[in-house]
């Protein structure tokens, strides 16, 4: 069901008016808006212009496309609906309706830079204007994804409490975030990270929020020690940072990094959590 981001009654319309209130939400095109953006509000507007050239030359993008598709065919097998919370440039978008062609999808980020690209990437995609911390759904999707975006949100708690009122009983979440404290650095502050997480801080704000744990298990992990040498080096040599400096390098060995990553899924397939790695994949089931 919709639900107003001005009166929070729930209605069951095909129009975005609320019967109650009157609430009539501005357009830009075909993207509804229902929040606008106050300063950079943990993301940087210009980088959508750079994440979009990126993107489709990236090992590691392309690898977390794959990995965030395995995710929802096994957990979620006989999903028909799946929000996208933060879905910038459309890149998950477009991989999801590839792979799950099945899916009704809708999209929501908090930047109309960002939509307007998944706007030109996936056009049958009704994407939103939103804001996390209110999302204008009541149990309406069977999945809902946040991928890397926690991470740009202070109050990440009240994001994961609005998924869990967005998701059907039933349904349940897929997560993305940055993992290990000791990893901060510079492409952090950049990307204007609040924080990459602890496992056990996850987990925890995963479970006070309503869902039961269905899989946690780090990825990026037989890269963990060139990442982290890369991080400490630049540490130490206080150079400037360089933000396209680590995906110019993995593009010269993009293949052999894929075929890395490529192992990691098939060991999480079969149904091995990894210890540690550059980020974390949580899937959660939604309680009663």
């Amino acid at each position: 069901m919709k639900r107003c981001i001005s009166c929070d009654r729930r209605f069951g319309t095909l129009k975005w008016d609320c019967p109650y209130c009157g609430f009539n939400p501005q357009t830009s095109g075909t993207i509804v808006r229902f929040a606008t953006p106050i300063g950079k509000d943990g993301f940087d507007p210009g980088a959508f212009d750079h994440l979009v050239e990126l993107e489709h030359d990236s090992f590691w993008f392309r690898s977390r496309n794959r990995l965030i598709d395995w995710a929802v065919a096994r957990y979620f097998p006989n999903a028909r609906s799946l929000l996208e919370i933060g879905c910038g440039t459309g890149f998950v978008l477009e991989g999801l309706r590839a792979a799950h062609p099945q899916l009704r999808l809708v999209g929501g980020d908090l930047h109309l830079d960002g939509l307007a690209h998944a706007d030109r990437r996936v056009p049958e995609v009704s994407l939103l204007q939103l804001d996390a911390r209110r999302i204008p759904f009541h149990a309406e999707f069977d999945v809902v994804g946040a991928f890397d975006v926690l991470e740009h949100i202070d109050d990440d708690r009240r994001v994961l409490a609005e998924m869990r009122t967005a998701v059907k009983p039933g349904g349940g979440i897929v997560l993305t975030v940055p993992q290990h404290p000791w990893l901060w650095s510079a492409s952090d502050e950049y990307a204007q990270h609040k924080r990459r997480y602890r496992r056990s801080e996850l987990v925890s704000k995963v479970l006070s929020a309503g869902f039961a744990i269905r899989r946690v298990t780090s990825f990026v992990t037989l890269l963990l020690p060139a990442m982290a040498g890369m991080r400490s080096g630049r540490r130490l040599s206080r150079r400037p940072l360089d933000p396209n400096r680590e995906h110019l390098l993995a593009q010269r060995i993009t293949r052999p990094l894929e075929g890395v990553l490529a192992l990691e899924r098939r060991l999480i397939a079969r149904g091995i959590d990894l210890p540690a790695g550059g980020s974390l994949l949580l899937v959660a089931e939604r309680t009663p």
